[in-house]
């Protein structure tokens, strides 16, 4: 069997089902043909009459799959470090947010923004997630709350994911908050959220459809609207779920069949029981909880005791969570949450695949997957999550490139 490339000599954590803790595998190669996986294992294992167009010896370094991102706000323009200031001297997050500040004062800023300049202003962010190992990024909008700049965002998005090595993929989060425009009528808003989707579809512009269900933003009966409208899209859902108060979203978005439920801080035993009977994924996102100081831990002993997939991600956002990098926050769900080295590694390749759909093209090393890699420079894996300010990334191999 002829390859296009091999890395020899290399430790690799698989993380494939099946396979215990992260599917190490000590003396081990990954075979590339066109953009895909064509052997992932052990180098006693390769066919005996294999060859490689280039053979690349790794020295025994370590082989991931690309890192996944799969819960970011990434595209907005402005900033808002005036809140930061507020939250500083006492201010919470609702006490802004009621004020016209949090999502609403990045609405003003991004409505104001070109596509040319929202994608300069995000490009940054999203070079620093991929010097670290990040292959794949999701990307909402949910900046703009009106349709033209809701397109704009989601245009931009996916001009990031053409320009640059990297898959993005995009999720519609209209409701997000309420525009002031809209004079405090949520329901009117949630019926042109509705409207929204069928051109944003057309445009071929949204992956997914996602919510805000809170005190603070909209209802389950609301969001239970819009989750109608993408399913009659054909559009798979996902939910902030559950960040603040305990209006059970996560049963919600398990009575969908939502791809996740996101943030989780006050879900109970009901809705996690409710994710995993519908296969609903768990994105913890330890940047919010740490930027808000907040004290009401996600449950993530009863996810683990109910089998249910837990992923991390940065939740990039110029305001609760403005963070570009996916190995602090390893770190964070680690120490802050308690995750487990395997659930942290996981939760940013096989979990967070899962959390997008996406488990059957990425998210393990696998043959016939699309060869997304991160090779570092350690070890063990431990480092990845207990290490701080340090980006140990020697390459990263985005299909097969």
């Amino acid at each position: 069997m002829l390859f296009d490339r091999i890395w020899l000599d290399a430790r690799l954590a698989t993380l494939a089902p099946g396979r215990e803790g992260l599917g190490e595998i000590t003396h081990g190669a990954v075979a590339l043909h066109g953009e895909r996986i064509a052997y992932a294992g052990p180098v006693a294992g390769l066919p005996t009459s294999w060859d490689a167009a280039e053979r690349i010896r790794l020295e025994g370094r370590w082989i991931t799959p690309g890192l996944i991102d799969c819960h970011t706000h990434l595209v907005y323009a402005g900033d808002r470090a005036q809140e930061f200031e507020l939250r500083q001297r006492g201010a919470t997050y609702e006490e802004i947010a009621r004020a016209g500040g949090g999502i609403v004062s990045t609405v003003k800023h991004t409505r104001a923004a070109s596509e040319d300049r929202l994608v300069a202003e995000s490009l940054p962010r999203l070079q620093h997630l991929m010097n670290e190992g990040v292959t794949t990024v999701e990307i909402k909008s949910g900046y703009g709350l009106d349709l033209e700049t809701e397109r704009r965002m989601l245009a931009a998005a996916r001009r990031l994911g053409q320009e640059n090595p990297v898959e993005i993929v995009t999720t519609f989060l209209g409701a997000h908050a309420l525009p002031p425009e809209a004079h405090g009528d949520k329901d009117a808003y949630i019926e042109a959220v509705c409207r929204m989707i069928p051109p944003l579809v057309r445009e071929e512009l949204i992956d997914a459809v996602d919510g805000f269900c809170e005190g603070i933003a909209f209802s389950p009966g609301q969001m239970a609207r819009v989750f109608d409208a993408a399913k009659a899209a054909h559009l798979p859902v996902k939910l902030h779920a559950d960040q603040l108060s305990n209006l059970h979203g996560a049963r919600l978005a398990a009575d969908y069949r939502a791809l996740s439920a996101d943030h989780l801080e006050y879900t109970d035993e009901a809705g996690v029981a409710a994710m995993a009977r519908s296969g609903t994924v768990a994105v913890l996102l330890p940047g919010a909880f740490y930027m808000l100081r907040e004290t009401q831990h996600p449950p993530v002993e009863v996810l683990r005791r109910h089998k249910v997939p837990i992923a991390i991600a940065t939740d990039c956002n110029p305001g609760t969570s403005p963070i570009t990098s996916i190995l602090t926050v390893m770190n964070m769900a680690a120490i802050l949450f308690r995750l487990t080295v395997e659930e942290a590694i996981a939760g940013v390749t096989r979990e967070a695949a899962r959390a997008l759909g996406h488990l059957s093209e990425i998210g393990t090393l696998e043959a016939g997957k699309r060869c997304d890699l991160a090779i570092w420079d350690i070890e063990h894996p431990a480092e990845l999550v207990q290490r701080i300010g340090f980006n140990p990334l020697r390459e990263r191999v985005w299909n097969g490139r």
